[in-house]
């Protein structure tokens, strides 16, 4: 592989519009906005193209200007039908962005024998060739793109400085928003004409597929490792940065692997973007797949060792022998668990000190005894508190009692020993073992 200083400049206007789009993407996400940075920059192509027909020019001002202007009509076009026509917020966006996206290409084939003008081109940039546009600043040969788009970062960053409460207020809740005086309607036109400013900007170098990709898909990653609003925008951010590193340093070196002649550099970003994203899903220390399993693997070897104790606990109170046990086949046949789930529960309760094995099984040691007195207190109060609160009947009041049980503290046993008249025995006839610290 050989980098060129073509490439560094590649690189660095991806990154400086991904960044710009990911700045944005945040907010979008947050108001459970996300297609509308894909309702705008499909919806813009009728501005191009009128531009185009009307100036017979590529001149990147005019087309600002005609796609800035249908952006910022979408916007208005799509809160328009979902206020006034009673239509439903995604509906009214698939309504508008799908129209004005047909007038678009219409246009676009109406005006093919006059105009330079390729619907490729809008949908997948070309990025490839961005830096070969170059213009003079303060003595010095710069891409256009990197120019623009370096104009446009710094536009969305003092945006997001400037209003970032207003924006989060908004976002979170536009009616306390209102009651504390600001006036989210305007921050929702607001971002959504800085939406529209940077997907224009963004077209010719990387095209509306990329700009529609890093909207959404770091601020959505972001979002999975972290609630608070700031630190999600800098991980979106980075997550953007790093999908644009990653994404032409796979389009250069990708296909000679698998055998294909050549790529696109956007769209390997985008498909980076999306790599990027499943590794949060999966490994995400909060929300990801992994985690979750993980945690969902803790709480139930949790509820199953609170089983094990609370089933020796009701064993204790048959008085069948001096010191009741069970084996392990016993318990394992009255949990109806599996053997690596029953042999890490048994293990875990032996090494706090809960549980100790004899010639005869499992028995409860005092802080095993103790904790499984607290479940049946907790198990036997609800029990109490369903009958004279629900009127359901004893035989109905067993199993959700028994799912309760694990999750009542002491506050809430105080609470429903409260609620029942502090009672001593349960519907059933069984005793409330009275309150101890395990």
């Amino acid at each position: 592989m050989t980098w060129l200083e073509i490439d560094t400049w590649i690189v660095v206007i991806a990154i400086l519009c991904a960044v710009s789009c990911s700045l944005l993407g945040n907010f979008l996400v947050l108001r459970k906005m996300s297609m509308m940075g894909d309702a705008i920059s499909h919806a813009v192509l009728p501005g191009l193209a009128v531009a185009f027909i009307l100036t017979e020019t590529r001149a990147s001002f005019t087309m600002f200007v005609g796609a800035a202007i249908v952006g910022l009509l979408t916007a208005l076009f799509t809160q328009w039908v979902h206020s006034f026509g009673k239509v439903d917020g995604g509906a009214a966006m698939g309504v508008v962005f799908t129209s004005l996206f047909a007038i678009g290409l219409i246009l676009i084939k109406a005006g093919a024998d006059h105009v330079d003008l390729d619907a490729n081109c809008v949908l997948y940039g070309s990025i490839e060739l961005a830096p070969l546009d170059k213009i003079q600043i303060l003595g010095w040969d710069l891409p256009r793109a990197a120019f623009v788009m370096g104009l446009i970062l710094i536009l969305n960053m003092v945006f997001v400085g400037v209003f970032f409460k207003e924006l989060r207020i908004s976002s979170f809740d536009p009616d306390l928003a209102t009651t504390l005086g600001i006036n989210a309607q305007l921050m929702h036109y607001l971002l959504m004409a800085m939406v529209a400013i940077t997907t224009v900007a963004a077209f010719e170098a990387i095209g509306s597929i990329l700009v529609i990709a890093m909207l959404i898909v770091p601020a959505a990653a972001a979002h999975l490792l972290t609630d608070r609003l700031l630190h999600m925008i800098l991980a979106s951010a980075v997550f953007a940065a790093i999908s644009a590193g990653l994404g032409h340093l796979s389009a250069i070196t990708l296909p000679r692997i698998i055998g294909f002649e050549d790529t696109n550099t956007a769209g390997m970003i985008a498909t980076m973007s999306g790599v990027l994203f499943a590794f949060v899903v999966i490994l995400a220390p909060r929300y990801g797949i992994l985690s979750k399993a993980l945690h969902r693997l803790a709480l139930n070897l949790r509820i199953l060792r609170e089983d094990i104790l609370g089933l020796l606990y009701r064993v204790d109170e048959l008085k069948l022998v001096d010191r009741p046990a069970m084996t392990y086949r016993q318990l394992r046949e009255a949990l109806n668990t599996g053997p690596i789930q029953l042999q890490l529960a048994l293990r875990r309760l032996r090494r706090s000190g809960r549980l100790k094995v004899t010639s005869r099984g499992y028995e409860l040691e005092e802080p095993g005894r103790k904790r499984a007195q607290q479940i049946i207190r907790s198990h036997r109060l609800w029990e109490t508190y369903l009958a004279e609160h629900f009127a359901l009947p004893l035989d109905h009041i067993h199993a959700p009692a028994e799912r309760v049980e694990h999750f009542i503290d002491q506050q809430m046993q105080d609470d429903l020993a409260l609620e029942t008249s502090t009672p001593t025995s349960d519907p059933h006839g069984k005793v409330i073992p009275p309150t101890t610290n395990s």
